[in-house]
């Protein structure tokens, strides 16, 4: 099955597979960019979609995994973390952090490992969804596999 897949997303496979994650990656046949996109493309609340957002903070990128219910409150964020500034990453620097293009980026799969932020609120749902490397991929998990696929900290992020 992973030979069908962009390159990209075999990478967030192989990654997802080597931390235990058994879900298989989802190929839809429109782009899902966005949380909305993405819920209704599955058929799932849009809270359940874990949003995988670089930011730009403290001279390095920070990967926050935030529900797709939810806006990133930075400055409430930076305070809560002890960080400096923390604003959207360009896509240029979304696309050097991660590899992946916005809109497509998954929690893993990147050339090294991020520092990395999980809402809090994701922890309410059985089963959540992220990007697989591209706009057209996703793939299930729990959030306990999320947490530790990222290694993140858990916290509030709207």
């Amino acid at each position: 099955m992973t030979e069908n897949l962009h390159p990209r997303s075999r990478l967030v496979h192989d990654a997802i597979r080597a931390a235990g994650i058994e879900g298989d990656i989802v190929v839809l046949p429109d782009a899902a960019s966005t949380a909305p996109l993405a819920a209704a493309a599955l058929g799932v609340e849009v809270g359940a979609i874990a949003n995988s957002l670089v930011f730009w903070s403290d001279g390095a990128p920070l990967l926050v995994m935030t529900s797709g219910a939810h806006r990133v409150d930075t400055t409430a964020l930076a305070a809560r973390l002890g960080r400096g500034d923390i604003v959207r990453a360009t896509a240029e620097q979304v696309r050097e952090a991660t590899g992946q293009a916005i809109g497509g980026v998954a929690p893993a799969g990147h050339p090294s490992r991020l520092t990395t932020v999980v809402d809090e609120d994701l922890a309410q749902y059985d089963e959540i969804w992220a990007a697989g490397g591209t706009p057209h991929t996703v793939f299930p998990m729990t959030y306990d596999q999320l947490v530790a696929l990222t290694g993140g900290t858990v916290t509030k992020v709207d």
